[in-house]
């Protein structure tokens, strides 16, 4: 039986109020997109959601709590759809290659949260005025592709090389990508993504 409490002492959220929460994130994205994170204050974010600041304030706590939701959804999201797309896949070369190329597909169709995230990036702010997001919280993104690369060199598809540096390497890689393409949005994105999968494969294959 499921507990009516969460992890934290929190009651879990209806379906509305995830409904909610999901609109207000939603409409983060769309005027952050549209005008940046400086000008994307919660009343104009409720302006553009049809509610009140009052609703946004009740489900979080400050413009903080809503941008790291913004993130953390959209890379759920975009997570879920690459995990998908490598789902039954055994080779580690399909599994790099599916990686790149399904995150740019996936992203080539929500421009917007590519605007939002490098937005949120550049200006959030810990309480002691460092970056909120960067090196230090990407350790899961470096994590599973060190699996990848770990599965390639454990079945003799890959060469021998540091892991650490390899993801590393990649993410950065993916991360410039991504920034080109939302400074020329008329790049080729998904040819750019088969072309650093082509590079990748060929840097990691014995």
């Amino acid at each position: 039986m499921r507990s009516e409490i969460e992890p934290g002492g929190r009651k879990p959220r209806s379906f509305i109020e995830e409904a909610r929460r999901a609109q207000i994130v939603a409409s983060a994205v769309a005027v952050i997109a549209e005008v940046g994170f400086a000008q994307a204050s919660l009343a104009r974010i409720a302006k553009h959601a049809g509610i009140s600041k009052g609703v946004i304030s009740y489900h979080f706590a400050g413009k903080e709590e809503l941008m790291e939701e913004v993130v953390t959804r959209v890379y759920t999201e975009a997570a879920d759809h690459v995990l998908a797309e490598m789902e039954g896949l055994q080779d580690a070369g399909e599994l790099l290659r599916t990686y790149v190329i399904a995150n740019a597909a996936h992203m080539r169709r929500h421009r917007a949260q590519i605007m939002a995230l490098g937005e949120i990036f550049n200006n959030l702010r810990t309480a002691e005025g460092k970056p909120r997001y960067g090196v230090q919280t990407s350790e899961e993104i470096y994590q599973a592709l060190e699996s990848v690369f770990r599965l390639g060199q454990r079945t003799g598809r890959f060469r021998d090389f540091d892991l650490r540096v390899m993801a590393v390497t990649l993410s950065a890689a993916m991360d410039s990508m991504f920034g080109y393409w939302a400074a020329y949005p008329e790049h080729d994105l998904e040819a750019h993504a088969r072309e650093l999968a082509d590079l990748f494969e060929r840097a990691c294959s014995t």
